[in-house]
């Protein structure tokens, strides 16, 4: 394993050893898997949201499994950047946009604050539309009261219940993904066909298929998601008596890292896995059948009941519900982090409504501004389109500057990234250099 760079401080003191010198994966001391599973595994479960969930089906209906390579690839380059957000966190006991707010002038972080707010009230719309319709498909009845009822719901418990007990109910959330695992299990899948489609995978230049490639690039690999885990961290620590930012207690960076990274890697590889359990569901029986072109994931899961029967219908619809409700706290919660940390508000979960009223007020305006979307007759599909676009324009300098600030002594002290680590995380900034290209291609063509 690599270790950490390291140089003596300026007090001339040795520097801290590499914080991960036991073998990968294993626990911290004291702590099973589970216990250790937080941060991360929320916001890679959050990243398979109903918009996600319609991205993979469209790209599963009409490519099939040529595609699924491209799960295979994002997966280390996810887990990285991920790591690095959650590195940022927990060193320096500030969020993405805290740090930004130190180290970059204020045009910078506030046109970038903007683009993440307004991506992820169009995300949230998109989320909550894509949840009433699951609903009205399982039960019948107006989805515009679902609509309501379900940003209700997932903005009162961000703002009403305490933050220990809200993470936990995250975390089972996170069990709804499991419902993806079961439709491929529902239906039959020619497993070798799959096989050679990732070994050997289909690569094509025409545009709709590179738009394909932009799309699952740009919904696996999203800016809210490193602003999310990195306050996340921050959470943790402050609840946490015995714990400091790193900088502060170099002594507890080997467990903590240990654990960052066995929550970051296990929780990416359920984003990534579901993702990919998705396509395949999708193209061994929409694909299969002649269906190619979905819009939304409720189409999805209509598709699917008279192609693979009611239960593999069903519990399709039920996932969109229960990743929706795991996904909307995350993308309202990152914005409202994210407008807080850049407006020097009082910011945080585990604050109390009295303390912190800016910031939930936040929250239940994204919620409030998403739920109107609905009401006035929203194209999903442009509304996804745009998400995507203004995500794509954010992810790149985002990326370049958290790999800048993870890189800086001044800022993370003897905790910059190693080597390893840093060459994933400037692969993943030209990976999605390039996604954003060939974007603007695609729109030329």
């Amino acid at each position: 394993m690599d270790t950490l760079e390291t140089a003596p401080t300026p007090s001339g003191t040795t520097p801290v050893p590499d914080p991960s010198p036991s073998p990968e994966g294993r626990p911290p001391r004291g702590k099973t898997i589970w216990q250790c599973l937080g941060p991360g595994l929320v916001t890679g479960a959050s990243d398979d949201d109903p918009s996600g969930i319609a991205t993979y089906s469209q790209v599963g209906a009409q490519f099939g499994y040529g595609l699924a390579w491209s799960l295979v690839l994002t997966y280390p380059l996810m887990a990285a950047i991920q790591e690095i957000s959650a590195r940022i966190g927990r060193v320096t006991g500030h969020g993405i946009a805290g740090n930004l707010r130190r180290h970059y002038p204020p045009p910078t972080i506030n046109s970038i604050v903007l683009l993440l707010v307004v991506a992820n009230v169009i995300n949230i719309g998109a989320d909550l539309g894509a949840m009433a319709a699951a609903l009205g498909l399982l039960i019948g009845g107006p989805q515009w009261l679902y609509v309501v009822l379900f940003g209700l719901v997932s903005a009162a418990l961000q703002i009403f219940v305490p933050y220990c007990r809200y993470v936990s109910i995250l975390k089972w959330l996170t069990l709804s993904l499991f419902a993806y695992v079961a439709t491929v299990f529902a239906v039959p899948i020619p497993w070798g066909e799959l096989g050679r489609a990732v070994i050997d995978p289909p690569i094509s230049l025409k545009s709709d298929y590179l738009v394909a490639v932009v799309a699952v690039f740009g919904t696996t690999i999203s800016p809210y998601l490193f602003f999310w885990q990195a306050d996340q961290e921050v959470e943790e620590e402050k609840g946490d008596p015995d714990a400091k930012p790193l900088k502060k207690a170099p002594e507890q960076a080997p467990e903590e890292f240990r654990r960052i990274r066995l929550d970051t890697y296990i929780g990416m590889l359920l984003s990534n896995g579901v993702a990919l359990f998705i396509i395949i569901t999708t193209a061994a029986t929409l694909h299969a059948h002649g269906v190619t072109n979905i819009e939304t994931s409720s189409q999805a899961a209509e598709a699917l009941r008279p192609i693979a029967g009611t239960f593999a219908f069903a519990v399709f619809a039920m996932g969109i519900i229960g990743t929706g409700l795991l996904a909307l706290p995350v993308l309202a919660g990152s914005a409202a982090y994210a407008l807080g940390e850049a407006q020097r508000w009082p910011v945080g979960l585990a604050r109390p409504w009295s303390k912190a009223k800016a910031f939930y007020g936040a929250i239940a305006a994204a919620m409030a501004l998403g739920s109107v979307m609905n009401v006035v007759d929203m194209d999903p599909v442009k509304a996804l389109f745009w998400s995507a676009v203004i995500n794509g324009l954010v992810a790149v300098p985002v990326i370049i500057m958290m790999m800048r600030m993870a890189s800086r002594r001044d800022i993370m002290g003897d905790f910059v990234l190693k080597p390893g680590l840093r060459t994933l995380g400037w692969i993943c900034m030209v990976a999605m250099a390039v996604v954003d290209a060939a974007m603007v291609v695609t729109w030329v063509m």
